[in-house]
């Protein structure tokens, strides 16, 4: 039902970044429990209705490990099939091809990018990776670029979103630059003139937004530890607070995308049921004048 000047989101994604996960459930760093942190992710993301995908953006395990894989497959594909919804997940500089396509994706082992395009009834899902084998940093290789190319060749009814692991924004935090995505000239050219309406990323471990090329570009925090950008540049590091995920709404004619915290409180009772339908049982206008207008 439209109760404003836009119609519902056609599409919403749920979009996750970072997990680390650990063969043995090792604690990341002998400190933060990532199996732990994805699990209370997992069970707020469940309450959620209406998503149609989740999106995994990378360092899907800390080490490649084939048992970090396989237990990250079994903890976050059920919550997805309880949900209804197919699971993307992207490569991260921290995971290793030839692991994450055999224990995570079934597929044979190799060292080829994993890159792939979803129709989500009419929304085109990309992704991209920005993996160097052997590095940190990131890189959309010749090959992706052209792939990429010819992909976007042909518009999608709802448009494009990209999604990958290096975000294309600089980082304030003091030498992030040196892991950062490193041909992002290319990119810019490759999507330039496309239906590319958004870019979904991680890597920084903290929630940023920004624009890449015109294109509205949303930074993901991770679910194993945040880093605290409150602190003075040079003192920024991890904590095991503040974890988030996004949930980005597609719309006709714009891309949001909002910070969803893990942490919770017990709901205030005004917005109840009730509430709602008194609203909906009402006219445009009897909506404005009840909602809208001031009272002292």
């Amino acid at each position: 039902m439209k109760f404003g000047q836009h119609d519902p989101a056609h599409h919403t994604l749920i979009h996750i970044s970072d997990t680390h996960l650990l063969a043995g459930d090792a604690l990341l760093g002998g400190e933060y429990d990532t199996r732990a942190n994805l699990e209370a992710m997992l069970d707020r993301i469940e309450r959620i209705d209406g998503a149609c995908t989740l999106v995994v953006t990378g360092d899907l395990t800390d080490l490649g490990e084939p048992d970090a894989y396989r237990a990250l497959k079994a903890m976050v594909e059920p919550v997805a099939e309880r949900m209804g919804i197919p699971v993307v997940w992207i490569a991260g500089n921290h995971d290793e091809r030839p692991e994450m396509r055999r224990d995570l994706l079934g597929e044979t082992p190799s060292q080829q990018a994993i890159h792939r395009a979803f129709d989500l009834d009419g929304l085109r899902l990309i992704a991209l990776d920005s993996t160097v084998p052997g590095w940190h940093h990131g890189r959309i290789d010749d090959d992706q670029l052209a792939w990429l190319r010819d992909e976007l060749a042909t518009p999608a009814r709802h448009g494009s979103i990209l999604a990958m692991h290096h975000p294309p924004l600089p980082s304030h935090v003091p030498m992030f630059d040196i892991l950062e995505l490193q041909n992002q000239p290319a990119l810019a050219e490759a999507i330039e003139g496309s239906d590319v309406r958004a870019i979904l990323a991680g890597h920084l471990h903290y929630s940023m937004s920004g624009t890449f090329a015109g294109v509205p570009t949303f930074v993901a925090a991770a679910s194993c530890y945040t880093m605290d950008v409150a602190r003075p540049p040079r003192r920024i590091n991890g904590m095991d607070a503040g974890q988030s995920f996004h949930l980005v709404h597609v719309y006709d004619d714009q891309v949001t995308s909002t910070v969803v915290p893990v942490a919770s409180a017990d709901p205030a009772g005004f917005f109840t049921p009730e509430w709602y339908a008194r609203i909906e049982a009402m006219t445009p206008q009897e909506r404005l004048e009840f909602f809208s207008r001031k009272r002292r």
